[in-house]
């Protein structure tokens, strides 16, 4: 890697570890689309799933008083685990441009939505069978694009749950999906040493960035937040489009 490279791993994944540190959602959303870039897709999903899952097992630790709140786990995380296994063998399987705009049509759809139905809610009934579905469409996201934010953030954010119950659910699923995604990695052989070098400074980024994201959580206006987080999405999606279609 060269240092450029390393920076804009660097960059990268600080910034996505400050949004999911306030979130619980937005690293690999924001940090694949850059690394990508410079990189390309594979080496992004890869040299990110390790440091995105600690992440998220140290938020889910840091909000877990307010599991009980969280709702329909089972089938969200069952059916994610198999969609993951599915999605991150396929990742090898696929050329670039079709992962890239699939990444960039994600990233588009979630913004549309949350624009769309800011106060959409989902009854508990059709929570209930919508979840399998739900379940499997995050975790072939997570592991052909490395990216399942905006599926899962959709979808949770209709059960209206509380901000730490909901930063709670949502980096439960992306752990658990996350974990599944780096044992066929792993199994794979996916983790070469360059990769793990990026790894290794993408975690140095994110153990920073991780505790100023938790601070800002408590002091900075949700609306103005999610308005930045939103932006910043919109950007990465066009700049994937753009090396796509390149």
């Amino acid at each position: 890697m060269t240092a450029g490279q390393i920076a804009v791993v660097v960059a990268a994944s600080f910034a996505g570890a400050l949004v999911k540190a306030v979130t619980g959602l937005g690293y690999p959303v924001i940090a694949v689309p850059l690394i990508a870039l410079v990189l390309g897709v594979e080496d992004a999903v890869v040299l990110v799933a390790l440091p995105n899952l600690a992440a998220n097992v140290y938020l889910n630790v840091e909000s877990r008083d307010a599991r009980h709140e969280t709702r329909d786990l089972d089938l969200l995380v069952g059916f994610g685990i198999v969609g993951a296994i599915v999605g991150t063998i396929a990742l090898t399987a696929l050329p670039d441009e079709p992962l890239l705009l699939a990444l960039a049509a994600m990233v588009g759809i979630f913004v549309v939505v949350f624009l769309a139905h800011p106060e959409l809610s989902i009854d508990p009934r059709t929570a209930r069978r919508g979840a399998p579905v739900v379940g499997a469409l995050q975790g072939v996201a997570q592991g052909a694009v490395g990216v399942s934010g905006p599926i899962v953030a959709t979808w949770v954010h209709g059960y209206r749950l509380s901000p730490r119950a909901y930063v709670n659910q949502v980096t439960f699923i992306f752990g658990i999906t996350g974990f599944a995604q780096v044992v066929v990695l792993l199994v794979q052989g996916q983790f070469t040493a360059h990769r793990m070098l990026g790894a290794a400074v993408a975690g140095v980024a994110v153990a920073i960035a991780t505790p100023l994201g938790l601070a800002l959580r408590r002091r900075l206006e949700s609306d103005l937040f999610q308005r930045v987080v939103l932006a910043v999405l919109l950007v990465s999606a066009g700049a994937l489009v753009v090396q796509a279609l390149a």
